[in-house]
C-alpha cells in the first residue's frame, strides 16, 4: 500500500501532462503583434526561402543516451526600412514528415522586428533531424532576413547551448 502510493505521487502529475503533440498552438499574430505591421498592399516583386536544421533531440554516448533539447527558431527582418513578408513557417521531423505549422496567413513584419517560434524539450516529434522551412518576400529589394534556431538542453550537471543558421533554399529575387 505504502510503495503504491508513493509511485501514484510521482507518476500522478505525469499522468495529468498534456502530450507533447497536444500543446496549444503558436499564435504569432497575437503574441508578437508589436513586431507587426499591416500587410504591403503593393505585389511582392521578391521572395526567398530557407532550410533550418534543428536538433531536438541528439544522440551522445557512442549513440546509448538521447539528450532532448528546446528549439527557438527565431526570424529577424534585417532591413531598416522595408516590412518583411513571412509566407510560411513549417516544423518537419527526421523522415521529412510535416508535423507543424505555424502561420494561419502571411504576416508582415517591421523593419528590424523579429518573431520567434518555440518548440518546447518534451516536444521530440522532430527528432534527431528536425527542420524548419520558412518562406518570405518582400515589395522590392531587402536585405535577406536572419533565420536562426537555438537548442537548449542539459543531462545531469552538463547544459548545452547551440545555433544552426538557416540556409537558403532559393536566391532571393524577383518572381
Amino acid at each position: 500500500m505504502r510503495n503504491g502510493l508513493f509511485a501514484a505521487m510521482l507518476l500522478g502529475p505525469l499522468a495529468c501532462a498534456a502530450p507533447a503533440a497536444a500543446q496549444s498552438k503558436v499564435n504569432i499574430e497575437q503574441n508578437y503583434a508589436d513586431s507587426l505591421t499591416a500587410l504591403p498592399k503593393e505585389e511582392l516583386a521578391v521572395s526567398g526561402g530557407f532550410y533550418v536544421p534543428a536538433y531536438s533531440s541528439v544522440a551522445m554516448s557512442q549513440g546509448k543516451l538521447r539528450v532532448d533539447f528546446s528549439v527557438t527558431l527565431s526570424v529577424h527582418n534585417a532591413s531598416e526600412t522595408q516590412a518583411l513578408v513571412v509566407k510560411r513557417i513549417a516544423y518537419f521531423d527526421t523522415a521529412g514528415k510535416q508535423v507543424e505549422t505555424y502561420l494561419k496567413g502571411q504576416v508582415a513584419l517591421k523593419p528590424l522586428a523579429t518573431v520567434s517560434i518555440f518548440v518546447p524539450t518534451d516536444d521530440v516529434r522532430g527528432g534527431t533531424g528536425a527542420n524548419f522551412l520558412v518562406d518570405w518576400a518582400a515589395t522590392s529589394e531587402i536585405a535577406e532576413p536572419v533565420v536562426e534556431a537555438l537548442m537548449v538542453g542539459g543531462v545531469a550537471n552538463a547544459h548545452y547551448a547551440f545555433i544552426s543558421q538557416g540556409r537558403p533554399t532559393r536566391t532571393a529575387g524577383k518572381k
